[in-house]
This record gives C-alpha cells, structure tokens and sequence, in this order.
C-alpha cells in the first residue's frame, strides 16, 4: 500500500520555495486568505488546552500528565483565548519547531498563542499535516521575527503572509483518510516495538540486581552459601564475605564540572559529557547527541577532565544515569550536573557502575533527592551510595557474567530502537511527500476500509500488529536509510 506510490502525472511550478513544484490541478493561496484570526476571550471556565511540538493540540491535562510543566490551572483566565473543535492554534514562539497544529477539541490556550479558523478553501485536518511538515517549519522560522532564536515569533500578520498549496477539497478529505490510516497503523507497530524495548531494560535489570545483590554465585550458578543481614531494611541479605561501604570508600574523587561550560559549546574540540550522554541501561556513554568544546583557559578544566575508569554519575535531572569512561577514550569533560569519580586502584569501575545502574543504587538515588526547581544531588550525597563490595577477583567474574548476559538483551533493544527510528523519519518524509504533492494518494486512499470509530477508544499499546503490516513495515524500516 505505501510502498507502491507514485507521483502525479504532470506537475507546475509552485514558485513557492517552500512547496517547490506541487499538482498541475493544485490551487496555491496566501494564509489570509485560507483562515481567518479569532479572538475570542472571556471563557475562562473552558477546557484548558497546550499545543505541543510532538502532538499538536493536546488537553493540557495530558500534558501535565506527561511532563514537568506547571499547572496553570489557578491562573487568571480571562485572556485566554477560546479554540473551537476544528480550528488550528500554534505557539507563536515555538511554530519554527512545530508548535502547531489542529484542535480536536473546544477549549481555551494561553494569549500567547494564536487561534487560526478554517476557511471555506482548507480542511482543517489537512492543514494539520500541511503546518507540521519540517519544510513548513522552516518557512515559519523564515518569517519569524526577534532578535534571536529563542524569542522568535510568527506573528498572525506574517502567518497570513505564508502561500500554502491548496489541493481540491475530496482530496484534502483522501488525504487526510490515506494518513490517519497510515499512522495509525504505523503508531501501532513503534509501540509494539517501544514495549519490546521496555520488556528488555525490565530483564536487563533483573540481571543486574540478581548479580549485584548475590542472589546468585555465578561461578556455581547457584545461591552463595551463606547470607548475612545487609542493616539495610530495603535492600535484604547480602553473601556473607561480601562488605558493605560507602562510594567515598572505594573513590580518590569526587567533583562535577563548571558552571557555565555551556557557553563554551563548539562544532571541534574535546567532548563535552552531559546528562543526556549517560543512560540508565549501559555503562557505556552515549555519542547520539555529541557536544564539543572551545576548551576556556581555566585552572577547573583539570578537574573536570575524565580519565579512563572514572565513574560518571548524574546529579540532575534523570537521577540514576551511569557511565564509565572506557581505557582510550578522546578527550572530554564533565558539565556541571555529571560528578566525576575517580575508583581507587584496586577496584572494578565497572562493578561500582553496576551497583549504581542496579536498584541498590536506583532506590538510593530517588531516596536522596533534594527538592526545588529541579531534583538534584549533592556531591555528599554521591560520596554516600550504598556499594556492595565483592573480593576483586569476584567483581571480575561478576561484571563478565553480566555483560555476557546482557549482549543479547542490548542488540535486540539496539535494533528495536533502530527501526523505531527509521520508521519515524519514513512517516515525516512520508507525511510531507503526501501533503505537498510528491506522491498521488487518490487511489490507494479509495481502497482503504474506514477506520472503526471504536478503535480510538483502544489502548493502542496493547494491540499487536499484524503479520502482514509487521512485514511491510519492518522493510521500510531498514530499508528507509537507503
């Protein structure tokens, strides 16, 4: 169905940069005159609603559901304005990266948002996949005005300045049907794979705590022979020759990097090392997401300088991320919510990693966070993680039998997570080929069965996909790269 998609027979020059060449049967229009501004206010007891980059328009219930975000619940209301179940809104300070998108519901968003009716002309729905192509993005950031990039604003009479194409109002209905249809059926399938994912980290976990608590000798491969109390009331029994100490026992050092570093970011130099570059799954850092450095001239860089075997800890935001710096690794430094510790000669940086990735250290961390504008720990906090301490030579055989285990769990997850990825670059590319034109979706839209409007009241989570689906999907997947 999606693989087979053509182009339309003959085509014209848009002569807009954004549509580049759309159908010949195509009209174009300026925003103006395709919708119109509302408005409305003094309906502060409506439904109160967000416009997210992910999602579009969304209740704001979901939103908090989800996220960190306040409740603005107890805010003065009477400038919101009011959306009407199929009007566009968008976050006029975010629509260059998305924020924007169609309103399935009745109620009120913030005055800072900007409220778009319909006209005669456009769809509504369609307007929603049209608005949140990345090639609209870039055109929104094109007319956005202010002085730099984090106070950008699409204003209403910059909007209207926009041309979108406008295809005949059945096939802005085919359209829409030919992608509601696709994406659900692609949802499906990255949620089956998401549960697959959470599936593996659930026995990734369960590895690492049975070896980390001793619950198994993994020379025998059965319980050790004798257990001692741990004094510790969640954490249980503990192998008996095994110790019990603090993380400032078994570490020379302890410190975090500099404030401010961040302001130092740079396409060359040496690796900067964040939060978002440690994980809660593996010991080994993430390069998805790489910042480098113009290293500042400062007596600190020496401290927040990583050397190999050195425990990398977060200290805020998503407490309970672990890495170690593997023998060999570039040049790189801390920022300031990563502590760096430094294991004293002797010990495993591996096995404390464990014990910090395992629930001894998981239940330690949200244990011991301090409260405020964000959770944090102290460095006195880190010097005080539980560590169970195995004979050295135990610690070896410990970490080897969790990494043989482990190897398995991580490729599958690696290639799960892969398809995911693909799959969803495939469905923007697809969504924007569609809505601009680049392929003809009138036939393949004609054979598609109407979706049962009972389907949007199940949990799409728990629904597999089919065979059929799994198949063809899994083959966009790896072949979307291509």
């Amino acid at each position: 169905m999606i693989a087979g998609l053509q182009p339309y027979p003959a085509y014209k020059d848009s002569g807009v940069e954004w549509l580049g060449e759309v159908p010949e049967h195509w009209n174009l229009a300026p925003n103006r005159t395709l919708f119109k501004e509302i408005k409305d206010r003094g309906y502060p007891d409506e439904l109160l609603l967000s416009v997210t980059i992910a999602r579009g328009v969304i209740q704001q219930s979901d939103l908090l559901s989800d996220t960190s975000k306040k409740d603005s619940s107890n805010l003065d209301k009477s400038a919101y304005k009011l959306v009407q179940a199929g009007d566009i809104a968008y976050n006029k300070m975010r629509a260059w990266e998305g924020a924007i998108g169609f309103s399935q519901y009745r109620g009120i968003v913030s005055p800072a948002y900007i409220v778009q009716r319909p006209q005669s002309q456009m769809m509504g729905t369609f307007a929603h996949y049209l608005l949140r192509t990345p090639s609209f993005a870039k055109e929104a950031e094109r007319w956005s005005y202010g002085i730099s990039s984090d106070q950008w604003s699409l204003r209403p009479e910059h909007f209207k300045m926009i041309y979108c194409c406008v295809p005949p109002l059945p096939e802005q209905t085919a359209i829409t049907h030919f992608l509601d249809y696709t994406d659900r059926r692609i949802q499906r399938y990255i949620r089956a794979k998401q549960k697959l994912i959470t599936l593996l980290e659930e026995q990734k976990q369960a590895i690492i705590h049975q070896a980390v608590t001793g619950q198994i000798d993994v020379r025998t491969g059965q319980p050790y022979p004798a257990y001692k109390d741990s004094g510790v009331e969640w954490l249980g029994f503990v192998p008996d020759h095994w110790e019990r100490c603090r993380l400032r026992n078994v570490v020379s050092e302890v410190t975090t990097g500099s404030r401010g570093w961040s302001s130092y970011a740079a396409d060359t130099g040496p690796l900067f090392v964040r939060v978002a570059n440690l994980s809660r799954g593996s010991l080994q850092l993430r390069f998805d997401d790489v910042v480098r450095l113009k290293l500042p001239d400062t007596h600190e860089a020496t401290r927040a300088r990583i050397k190999p075997g050195d425990l990398l800890v977060s200290v805020t935001s998503y407490i309970g991320s672990i890495g170690v710096a593997s023998e060999g690794c570039e040049e790189a430094y801390v920022s300031q919510n990563v502590a760096r510790c430094q294991p004293n000669p002797g010990q495993s940086p591996q096995w404390l990693g464990y014990v910090l990735l395992s629930s001894v250290g998981q239940t330690y961390g949200q244990m011991s966070l301090h409260g405020g504008a964000n959770d944090t720990l102290s460095l006195d906090d880190v010097k005080n993680y539980p560590i169970l301490l195995p004979p050295r030579s135990e610690q070896d055989q410990l970490v080897q039998w969790i990494e043989r285990k482990l190897s398995s769990l991580v490729k599958l997850g690696d290639s799960a997570q892969r398809q995911i990825d693909l799959l969803a670059e495939y469905r923007t590319r697809l969504i924007s080929d569609v809505v601009t034109g680049k392929l003809d979706i009138r036939e393949a839209a004609a054979k598609l069965p109407d979706i049962d409007p009972l389907e949007t009241e199940v949990d799409l989570a728990n629904l597999e996909p089919t065979t059929e689906l799994t198949e063809e999907l899994e083959a966009i997947a790896e072949g979307a790269s291509a």
